[in-house]
């Protein structure tokens, strides 16, 4: 069965048995009809996904893979902040009439920093150094640019990669100051496995363990009845993922790249609100 699915439940239930609601706080975000979004919370949730073992994508729910690859090429191959380079519509409500999001997300990694070696930006200076320098530890990224947080539509969520390389193995340790644990929490793990694998094929190297650590683990009130749903659905064994090998160059992946085989997952559609 998918060890996705077990973290996943496992992380559901911890929320709602031992989690703390906001009851008694102002919130920001809110639903349609302006009432504030309450959620209920954990500190601290550190989950392990071994890519080697298996591809961490839930089966007691269905997630949309092309449209995560879509998402994270929009922000780490093109580097870009405007929605109209995205397929999705996902971020639509953040954007403005122009399409950008703000200096956000790929901005951030398209901006080019002084290095001995030269100029690079973040995503290219990770390529760079997983080739001549893999014994390096501090081959990261970081996105929570607090000089530029007035001029972005929404704050990084997702924010830092960090990538060490044991002997011919890359990880990675993803940091997330915040996670709607029903509407994005797969989304994110399937999306960063397949960044970690993207740049573990170009760098010569196999896709070791990718590490999701997240700050403010939450479900929002009205997702609870969804959640304790989705939970009780039969868990499914997990597909296996194909990368076209002949991609050696990171900008040359498109979403075509990558297929699922054996994909089996419970169909059934869910209306989840999603908070403002």
């Amino acid at each position: 069965m998918s060890l996705a699915d077990d973290i996943f439940i496992s992380n559901m239930k911890d929320i709602m048995e031992h989690g703390v609601w906001d009851t008694n706080l102002e919130v920001r975000p809110k639903w349609s009809d302006g009432t504030p979004a309450h959620t209920i919370k954990k500190f601290g949730i550190v989950n392990r996904y071994d890519l080697s073992k298996e591809f961490p994508i839930l089966t007691i729910r269905r997630t949309a893979f092309r449209s995560c690859i879509d998402e994270i090429l929009w922000i780490w191959q093109k580097k870009s902040n405007n929605i109209r380079d995205l397929h999705s519509h996902i971020w639509d409500q953040w954007a403005d009439e122009n399409g950008s999001i703000g200096k956000a997300y790929g901005y951030q990694l398209g901006i080019k920093h002084t290095y001995r070696e030269g100029e690079f930006d973040q995503v290219d200076r990770v390529l760079y150094d997983l080739k001549h320098n893999p014994a390096s530890r501090r081959i990261l990224t970081n996105i929570y640019n607090f000089a530029d947080l007035h001029e972005m539509n929404l704050y990084p969520c997702a924010y830092s990669m960090t990538f060490n390389v044991l002997g011919d193995t890359l990880n990675g340790i993803l940091n997330q100051r915040s996670n709607d644990m029903l509407t994005a929490n797969n989304w994110n793990v399937v999306q960063y496995a397949v960044l970690l694998m993207m740049f573990a094929q170009v760098s010569g190297l196999k896709a070791g363990e990718l590490v999701h650590v997240i700050a403010d683990a939450h479900i929002y009130d009205r997702h609870i009845p969804i959640v304790k749903e989705i939970i009780e659905m039969p868990r499914l064994k997990a597909p296996t993922i194909e990368i076209d090998p002949d991609v050696k160059n990171f900008y040359d992946f498109t979403v075509d790249s990558f297929r699922l085989v054996d994909y089996e997952c419970n169909k059934k559609k869910y209306d989840i609100p999603v908070a403002e």
